[in-house]
C-alpha cells in the first residue's frame, strides 16, 4: 500500500552550490499526491513544483526542478533517495530557499529523520512502472539503461583517474531496506581541482570538508575518511534512486549506470516514457509490494556513524 509520513519533519542547514541558508520541512500527504515541493518565500505566482521526471531543466552537478512559473529547486537527489529508499511515496515539501539543505552530503539525515517520525501506511495500493523493454541512452563513454527485471535492482560503474577513486563497480537489488543499510550514508565527493573550478564559477559556495568526500589523488582531504571503501559508487547510486524516483512510481526494472549523472538518467527517464511499448503501470498486490524499495525498513537498519 501507498504510506506517507505519521508526522512533519524538519530539516534546517545551507545550500550546497548556493552556501545560503534554508530550513525545509517534509510533511505527510494524501493518497496519490506524490511528491511535491513548495517554496514558502515565494508570495507571487505558482511555488509549487511537482518532483517528477517532465519538470527537471538542464542544471550542472544536481537534479533541479521547476515549474511553468519559473520556481525552481535544485539538489532534491538525496532528499528524493530518501524518500523512495524509505517507501514514501507522498509528501508535501516546504522549502524557504531555491536549495534543498545538503546536511553532511548523504541522505542519512533524511532517512534518520524519516524513521524517527514513522511511516503511515495509506489505504491505497502502489501504482509501479514495469520495465517491458530494453531502454537506454548514451553520451559518449556515459550509459543509462532500463531493462525488465521483477524488482529495481541498480548497478553502477565509474571510472576515475584519481587514484583514491579509481575504477569502482557495485550492484544492489533495493528491496528490503538495502538503500537505508548500504547507501543512504554514502556522500557527495568531488576532486580538489573540481571544488576550485565550481567556487571560481560561484558554485560549490557551501561545500567543506563536513558535507562531501573531497579527493586529491591519492589523498582523501575529508576528516576521518570514507565511510565505505567503495563510498563514490555507492553515492552514485544513491543519487540514481533520488532521480529515478521522478518517475512518479517506483520502477520494476534494472538500472544500469556506466559513468552517468543526474542528466544522464533524467534523459532515460525521457526516453522511457516516449515509448508506451517499453513499460506497463501495474498495481502492487501484496507479493509485488514486497520488492519494493523501503517495505520493512526499521530504524536499526541504519548505518552507525562514527
Amino acid at each position: 500500500m501507498q504510506s506517507t509520513l505519521k508526522s512533519a519533519a524538519s530539516f534546517t542547514g545551507v545550500g550546497l552550490h548556493s552556501g545560503a541558508p534554508v530550513h525545509m520541512v517534509v510533511k505527510p500527504a494524501s493518497a496519490d499526491y506524490g511528491i511535491w515541493f513548495r517554496r514558502t518565500d515565494i508570495t507571487e505566482g505558482d511555488a509549487l513544483i511537482p518532483a517528477r521526471w517532465d519538470a527537471v531543466v538542464p542544471s550542472k552537478l544536481c537534479t533541479l526542478i521547476a515549474n511553468a512559473s519559473g520556481a525552481t529547486v535544485s539538489t532534491i537527489e538525496h532528499v528524493t533517495a530518501a524518500l523512495a529508499g524509505c517507501g514514501i511515496h507522498n509528501a508535501l515539501i516546504e522549502i524557504d530557499g531555491p536549495e534543498v539543505p545538503i546536511l553532511d552530503g548523504s541522505a542519512v539525515p533524511f532517512v534518520q529523520t524519516f524513521l524517527a517520525r514513522g511511516i503511515r501506511q495509506q489505504a491505497e495500493p502502489v501504482r509501479a512502472i514495469r520495465i517491458l523493454d530494453t531502454v537506454e541512452v548514451r553520451d559518449g563513454e556515459a550509459v543509462a539503461r532500463l531493462e525488465p527485471s521483477e524488482m529495481l535492482e541498480i548497478d553502477f560503474a565509474i571510472d576515475f583517474a584519481e587514484a583514491a577513486i579509481g575504477r569502482q563497480a557495485k550492484h544492489l537489488s533495493m528491496a528490503n531496506g538495502a538503500f537505508v543499510r548500504e547507501l543512504s550514508d554514502s556522500r557527495t565527493f568531488c576532486r580538489q581541482s573540481d571544488v576550485d573550478a565550481m567556487q571560481a564559477n560561484g558554485l560549490a559556495l557551501g561545500g567543506t570538508l563536513e558535507n562531501a568526500v573531497v579527493f586529491d589523488g591519492d589523498r582523501i582531504l575529508s576528516p576521518g575518511g570514507l565511510r565505505h571503501a567503495d563510498e563514490p559508487v555507492r553515492h552514485k547510486m544513491l543519487d540514481a534512486l533520488g532521480d529515478l524516483s521522478l518517475a512518479g512510481a517506483p520502477i520494476l526494472g534494472r538500472y544500469t549506470g556506466i559513468r552517468a549523472g543526474h542528466a544522464l538518467t533524467n534523459r532515460l527517464l525521457r526516453a522511457l516514457f516516449a515509448r508506451r511499448d517499453a513499460f506497463r503501470m501495474v498495481d502492487c498486490g501484496l507479493m509485488m509490494g514486497c520488492k519494493l524499495p523501503g517495505v520493512g525498513v526499521h530504524r536499526s537498519d541504519i548505518p552507525a556513524l562514527s
